[in-house]
């Protein structure tokens, strides 16, 4: 298959959350879907003398109405609050097929979705989640503010060396099948951090969150933002944005 660094970038602005999960994944299974085909008419064969498959490369930004989503390795008890008290909350909850524990999103929180084929860039997961990171930390820095890697969990954080002050400003969890990458992170803005008080946030008993607006006191341009994080993903991973 041949390499395309290319990657269509749209945003969904505010969605409803299960609508763009099915759009990710529609997304998703057709690249996959590409790869799986090409690979059966051998095109990995260095004998192989016909035209290759491309696939397709996708980074999505957008915002979700109240919802709290649970991923495979999370607890349900970990979200604190009954159906009623959803609904009364106005907030939804999904169990879904990315990696991680419960987390939450909603206005004000920018969450990124790379649909990537990671055979286009880097086969390492590893990798592609610190260059996520790093991406979010270089944001940050251009605020003032020293965003850092926990060891042991994913996701950016405020005062990583000091247990008692560690806060999470970004968490992550992501889907990867044959290379391709679906989900992706969520990165605190401006959101009512309220709603985070309803779970055990990625399943951490002990840590807080918080936000850009938290930390500097004053509400941030998300547009502002959108444009900043887009620079440093694109750079970072090598992409040309179309």
């Amino acid at each position: 298959m041949s390499k395309n660094k290319e990657v269509i970038f749209e945003d969904w602005g505010l969605v409803d959350y299960k609508e763009a999960w099915d759009r990710q994944e529609t997304l998703f299974a057709s690249t996959v879907k590409l790869k799986t085909e090409s690979r059966k008419r051998g095109e990995d064969d260095t004998s192989f003398t016909g035209i290759k498959t491309v696939t397709p490369n996708y980074l999505i930004f957008c915002e979700h109405p109240h919802v709290y989503t649970l991923g495979k390795s999370g607890k349900k008890d970990h979200l604190l609050l009954s159906e009623k008290q959803l609904e009364e909350k106005q907030a939804h909850f999904y169990p879904i097929n990315r990696g991680g524990d419960i987390t939450y999103h909603g206005p004000g929180q920018l969450v990124v979705y790379p649909i990537l084929d990671l055979d286009n860039f880097f086969t390492d997961i590893h990798l592609y989640l610190r260059t996520l990171e790093e991406a979010v930390i270089l944001t940050l820095a251009e605020y003032g503010i020293k965003g850092e890697r926990y060891p042991g969990y994913t996701g950016v954080w405020l005062d990583a060396a000091d247990p008692q002050k560690a806060r999470k400003i970004c968490a992550m969890g992501v889907r990867c099948s044959r290379w391709v990458t679906m989900h992706g992170l969520a990165f605190n803005i401006n959101p009512d951090l309220d709603y985070f008080k309803n779970i055990v946030p990625c399943g951490i008993e002990d840590k807080a969150v918080t936000s850009m607006q938290g930390e500097l006191g004053v509400a941030v341009s998300i547009v502002d933002v959108k444009k900043i994080l887009k620079q440093h993903i694109s750079v970072l991973f090598g992409m040309e944005i179309v």
